[in-house]
């Protein structure tokens, strides 16, 4: 299974909250065997938001979108996806008595705040209020880290594949150094190969096979200096 994450927010592209939420999606997808192969940030804009998800609906299994719902002027995450679709946004009834079973009478809500595009399947916000909606293969989250945590955990069941297993090995040696038993570790195992230099260097060896893995850091750990 492969997935598209989009975020949106201007403040993200402001650079004035960091973008936890992609980092959080992208760990817990890929726990769960699922390749994450885009992740895009776009403004509170309709048309960059449908234009987006259509996209990326047409070339992954699903996409995930956080950020940008609820009834301020600025929350046109669901316009943006039901114009996607080719949908009408509509209140939704079953939202609406969730919000109401949580304390919350129709009379006090903002306008446009149980307002998902039609057909959605809503899901009930267990930390905050403004529901999320599934929209045949879009999944539309609140971008409250709690709040998108907490309705991930509903449709988690939803994003399943092959498993990936990784061990990393960290060495002080420079990367540069590293190059000829970077190469000789791809040819004797079949492992994907990763190299993050910093203070020290992290080499990731993953595959999908997790007796393989650790065949292949072991091998390495006895090549190179670690720490």
């Amino acid at each position: 299974m492969n997935v598209a994450v989009v975020t949106v927010g201007d403040e993200l592209l402001a650079g004035q909250t960091t973008n936890t939420n992609a980092t959080w999606l992208c760990e817990h997808l890929v726990e769960r065997g699922v390749d994450v192969e885009r992740v895009t940030t776009v403004p509170d804009r309709t048309q960059d938001i449908a234009r987006v998800v259509n996209e990326y609906r047409a070339e992954y299994d699903a996409v995930i979108v956080t950020g940008g719902v609820g009834p301020t002027h600025d929350d046109v995450t669901m316009d943006g996806v039901a114009a996607a679709l080719g949908r009408e946004l509509e209140e939704h009834e079953t939202a609406l008595a969730w919000l109401e079973a949580d304390g919350y009478s129709r009379s006090d809500l903002t306008d446009g705040t149980a307002d998902l595009p039609a057909g959605a399947r809503p899901l009930h916000n267990e930390v905050g209020v403004a529901p999320g909606a599934v929209i045949e293969d879009v999944y539309v989250l609140p971008g409250v880290p709690a709040e998108m945590r907490g309705m991930f955990a509903s449709i988690e069941p939803a994003f399943s594949g092959t498993a990936t297993y990784r061990e990393t090995v960290t060495t002080p040696e420079p990367e540069s150094a590293l190059l000829e038993r970077l190469e000789q570790l791809r040819e004797r195992f079949d492992v994907s190969v990763g190299s993050y230099p910093g203070e020290s260097v992290r080499i990731t060896v993953e595959s999908t096979d997790e007796e393989t893995v650790a065949e292949a850091a072991d091998w390495l750990r006895t090549r190179v200096e670690t720490v």
